[in-house]
């Protein structure tokens, strides 16, 4: 799904958002949902949705992993995408894994791990789309969001390596927390995705910060384990909600982190 800006600005800008990368993490693909409904319905009357709407494009992937995504109806735990591997004994590649940043350290490459990365980076078809889309659009997307679940964390780069990136005290989450907590009363932790969840490689967070994308983020929704994957639908909106909050804090301060400066004449 494709917003364009409603604003004439000189210099654009864009956003990206996708959901559904691990097919188990059901709240992701319903958040996407969410943020699209709430962007049609609000555009012209909440002044974040209104700004970011008319300053960006947004590119909104709401099931990144269709065919895994349709399999978790029978088999609910089913984390990777549906590709077979040559062996032919085991399915799936976990998509987080397969992006070409310090591609196989820390996954594996047994077809059945679900942490399998693939026989290469970009080796499937839905990393090597968003790739691609990303590659070509590398110079006006500025903000990179993936949305996964559970553990109510809000992770930035890095997560192959413990080394901090440049801007590490440029991304701000921390904003984005604080509001959840004051008007939803919930509680998310924050940090680089190494020293916060775990390490690894191959994710599409790392990736696109490393194409360029210097504001680049990973959302693990509600909740903190009691229902963990099978959260239930009565904390839907919850969960949504708080998300929504966070992506237009966040969006609402890249646009002033990138904010052209004024030109001035000499007169």
């Amino acid at each position: 799904m494709h917003f364009p800006r409603t604003g004439k600005l000189a210099q654009q800008k864009a956003m990206w958002i996708d959901c559904g990368i691990h097919a188990r993490e059901w709240i992701s693909p319903a958040f996407c949902l969410w943020f699209v409904h709430h962007s049609l319905s609000f555009y012209q009357q909440n002044s974040e949705i209104t700004r970011i709407l008319d300053s960006m494009d947004v590119y909104v992937l709401p099931v990144m992993n269709p065919d895994g995504y349709k399999y978790t109806w029978t088999r609910r735990w089913w984390r990777k995408n549906r590709s077979i591997s040559k062996s032919g004994f085991c399915v799936g590649v976990d998509l987080n894994r397969n992006f070409d940043v310090d591609w196989v350290k820390g996954s594996s490459q047994n077809p059945c791990e679900e942490i399998n990365c693939g026989p290469f980076p970009e080796s499937e078809p839905e990393a090597q789309a968003v790739a691609n889309f990303l590659r070509r659009h590398k110079d006006t997307v500025q903000l990179y969001i993936t949305i996964h679940s559970y553990s109510q964390m809000f992770i930035f780069p890095y997560s192959y390596t413990f080394d901090q990136a440049e801007n590490h005290n440029d991304l701000m989450v921390q904003e984005a927390a604080q509001r959840i907590k004051r008007y939803y009363r919930n509680t998310y932790t924050y940090g680089p995705g190494a020293a916060t969840l775990y390490p690894c490689s191959g994710g599409s967070d790392d990736w696109a910060y490393k194409l360029g994308i210097k504001y680049s983020f990973t959302f693990e929704l509600q909740d903190r384990g009691e229902y963990g994957f099978l959260l239930p639908p009565s904390h839907i909106s919850g969960a949504c909600n708080e998300a929504l909050l966070a992506v237009k804090t966040i969006a609402v301060k890249v646009l002033e982190k990138t904010q052209a400066p004024a030109n001035h004449h000499t007169i």
